[in-house]
């Protein structure tokens, strides 16, 4: 594979890491389609081989993850009605996946995937005040759209007020 060719599917691969659960993982559809299969023979050579993927290796979202997954992507490119909600690769997971699929895209974009997390690593511990600036960011975020939610509770509120006067014909005849 050219450096060229590497340096794009590099990243292609960065895009599609997501963090759930607090864990770095890839979705089984990402993969299929990095892989070039159907993500459906994917999860079928994964089951075929199940001993190989303990829980820390992989896991199944659940209906909220995929919701909550589905909603931040304003096209979806898993593509209409699922059975089931996709799987989720770490690292570990997907360095296992080299045991399972076989074939020379399998193992380009083995290493590649590889390779992206390494650098992910690499970059994150190189640069610790930049995670905890990250992390001061998050925090911070969450309370101010906490505030942001009760600006919007406090106008949805109907104003309590003093009794108002009619306005109108009928007003002057009461007075």
């Amino acid at each position: 594979m050219t450096e060229r060719k590497a340096s794009i599917l590099q990243e292609h691969i960065e895009s599609h890491i997501l963090l759930i659960r607090g864990q770095k993982v890839i979705l089984s559809t990402h993969l299929a389609d990095l892989y070039e299969v159907e993500p459906r023979a994917l999860v079928q050579a994964v089951k075929r081989n199940i001993q190989r993927f303990p829980d820390d290796f992989m896991f199944q979202l659940n209906a909220e993850e995929f919701a909550n997954l589905k909603s931040q992507f304003v096209t979806s490119s898993w593509g209409g009605l699922r059975r089931s909600t996709p799987y989720a690769f770490t690292e570990q997971g997907v360095a296992m996946l080299s045991s399972v699929l076989r074939g020379e895209r399998a193992i380009q974009v083995n290493i590649a995937i590889m390779r992206t997390f390494v650098q992910l690593r690499q970059m994150l511990a190189s640069n610790a005040v930049l995670t905890r600036k990250l992390t001061a960011l998050e925090k911070k975020y969450d309370s101010q759209f906490k505030i942001v939610f009760d600006a919007i509770r406090e106008l949805m509120t109907p104003p309590t007020s003093k009794k108002k006067r009619a306005i109108g014909f009928a007003a002057w005849e009461g007075e």
